[in-house]
């Protein structure tokens, strides 16, 4: 022990005496804005502010790793081990020399013009903060962002010694913790996996004819789909980089334009939300062609799940060549791509899709769901010919790998089977309870909750036309509505990474 202290005093009295020019007055500054985390809280909010759902996921579980970080190491550790800071330490105890072996006088609070602070040293906050929030950003940020990200906290961390606030081992202990805690995130909150592609059973083919103009491309824009509304500046680059494509925005009855744009495509493009990537992929099972999907709405679910998060992404798959064919579910005459649901869940998306732009998704969900289930009584629907009373119903397009009544991730889209998930209202529940098992996730806990994979669900409305969503568009359905897949009914475009991932893949080509 006394070995430790007297190596951790060595290295703390070589870093107090360095002299690092341009650095001396960045990381005293660089220690002081991280306090409270406030440097975080400003990273956080720039990645929220860029409306990239990868970028606000990584925003929100950095905050989640520092609310566990912090209160670890500041609470816990500093009154466990009360260790002094090393300038307390170095003018108030009798043995400790004012001087090093070099001859220096050892003050480095000369670097820091503001207070040190007097509590426990070990281990550092900042420190484990710093190594939380940089673990959880790695954890579902690209490396452009996540590399910055961690050379910060790495600053941040060895200012803390530089300053005179912390030993070397205060800050090793802060890390490791804070890296612990930010890998602990995934506990109380699973990451996506990568692209649902990369264990297609299905070969990946390869289109003729592909050029890098775009000729024979005829691209639908759907400009009020959630981040298109009134977008022009998409429409605009997408006609700088496929210059030879036909570019349409649909003004009118989106369904017939995307019919009439397959009908004189070689590829068919749609740029929208889920809703009008469902649209055109039915405009593309009728016209036989490949589609390629651009993401331009809100949540994007299918794009994300092909791999493709940017209008770039979806064309370096173009220009790639490379496409998958994947499921289709068809509920009655409509197909979707994605989920279909009923009972509650439906009116819950309608009031969501109110409330998300002036509230966010997840805020809106949450006031959406206790709205729903205090003024809405559950669905009487025949499931399979039994009756059933149900809350929320969720009916995915291949097995969904999250937990809940509405997932958003699937490791693979050729599955051939439903994933089907029910509250029902057999029993009495809280609404507290039921809206806290919807947006938790843990629905397990609610006593009518019950999943199943099928390859055939058949519905009927007890009291008139059944209400059904699918990818988030509502719509009636007279009798009874057969929901059931289309295997490997639609060839999509993929990124080349995704291609790649399909190792055992064959090269074919689409006539």
């Amino acid at each position: 022990m006394n070995r430790a202290r007297e190596l951790d005093q060595r290295a703390f009295d070589a870093v107090a005496a360095a002299k690092l020019p341009g650095l001396e007055y960045v990381l005293p500054r660089l220690s002081r804005i991280a306090n409270h985390s406030v440097l975080w809280g400003g990273v956080a909010g720039t990645l929220a502010l860029t409306r990239r759902p990868r970028m606000r996921r990584a925003a929100l579980r950095g905050a989640i790793a520092i609310g566990l970080a912090s209160p670890l190491a500041n609470i816990v550790g500093k009154q466990a081990f009360r260790r002094p800071r090393p300038l307390i330490e170095l003018f108030t105890h009798p043995a400790r020399p004012r001087v090093t072996r070099a001859g220096v006088t050892l003050i480095p609070s000369i670097r820091s013009p503001w207070r040190l602070p007097t509590s426990p040293s070990f281990p550092s906050g900042h420190s484990a903060s710093a190594a939380a929030f940089a673990t959880a950003v790695a954890m579902e940020a690209p490396a452009a962002v996540a590399v910055p990200v961690g050379v910060t906290a790495a600053a941040v961390a060895f200012s803390r010694i530089y300053t005179g606030a912390h030993y070397p081992g205060d800050v090793l202990a802060g890390l490791a913790l804070g890296t612990v805690a930010g890998l602990g995130t995934r506990l109380l909150w699973p990451t996506l996996p990568g692209p649902a592609s990369s264990r297609w059973s299905k070969p990946v083919e390869t289109v003729r004819g592909i050029t890098e103009d775009g000729k024979g491309v005829v691209m639908v824009v759907n400009p009020g789909a959630g981040a298109n509304a009134g977008g022009r500046d998409l429409t605009r680059a997408l006609k700088e980089r496929l210059p030879a494509a036909e570019i349409i925005e649909a003004g009118g009855d989106l369904e017939t334009t995307l019919k009439d744009a397959a009908g004189r495509a070689a590829v068919l493009g749609a740029c929208g939300g889920d809703g009008t990537i469902r649209a055109a992929a039915a405009a593309a099972l009728d016209h036989r062609v490949p589609l390629l999907v651009i993401p331009g709405g809100t949540l994007n679910h299918f794009a994300r799940a092909l791999g493709i998060e940017t209008v770039a992404d979806a064309i370096a798959a173009y220009r790639t060549g490379c496409v998958a064919r994947v499921d289709v579910g068809r509920a009655g005459a409509e197909i979707f791509l994605n989920t279909a649901s009923f009972g509650a869940y439906t009116e819950l998306v309608q009031r969501r899709e109110r409330l998300e732009g002036r509230l966010g998704k997840w805020p809106a969900l949450a006031v959406a769901a206790v709205r729903v289930l205090r003024h809405t009584e559950p669905a009487d629907v025949y499931v399979d010919g039994h009756r059933r009373r149900v809350w929320f119903a969720f009916i995915g397009n291949g097995r969904y790998g999250a937990r809940g009544v509405t997932p958003t991730w699937r490791a693979r889209l050729d599955d051939g089977v439903l994933d089907i998930r029910l509250i029902g209202a057999r029993r009495h529940i809280s609404r507290t309870r039921a809206v806290a098992a919807l947006l938790v996730g843990h629905l397990r806990l609610v006593p009518d909750y019950s999943a199943w994979s099928a390859g055939k669900l058949e519905l009927r409305g007890a009291d008139g036309p059944l209400r059904l969503t699918r990818d988030g568009e509502v719509g009636a359905a007279e009798g009874t509505v057969t929901v059931t897949k289309d295997p490997a009914a639609l060839a999509v475009f993929v990124p080349p990474a995704t291609a790649a991932a399909s190792a055992k893949a064959t090269t074919g080509r689409i006539h």
